[in-house]
């Protein structure tokens, strides 16, 4: 049976000062790093094109509800 002498880590105790700091500093640097996130990739729809005289006709719909 596996047991933490088989993980082959220096115990915090079993270091000296700086190496102990130097560990802790570690891990909370690796805890810190934000996690990487994927980026969605949205398609841009396909709008027609609209003409100027289109665009007139719309307004003078658009305006004539207004009324």
């Amino acid at each position: 049976m596996a047991d933490l002498d088989y993980l082959d880590y220096t115990s915090i105790l079993d270091m000296n000062n700086d190496e102990a700091i130097e560990t802790l500093r570690q891990i909370r640097l690796s805890r810190r790093v934000p996690e990487k996130t994927t980026k969605t990739i949205t398609k841009k729809k396909n709008t027609p094109n609209v003409s100027a005289n289109m665009a007139a006709e719309i307004l003078n719909i658009l305006g004539a509800s207004d009324d």
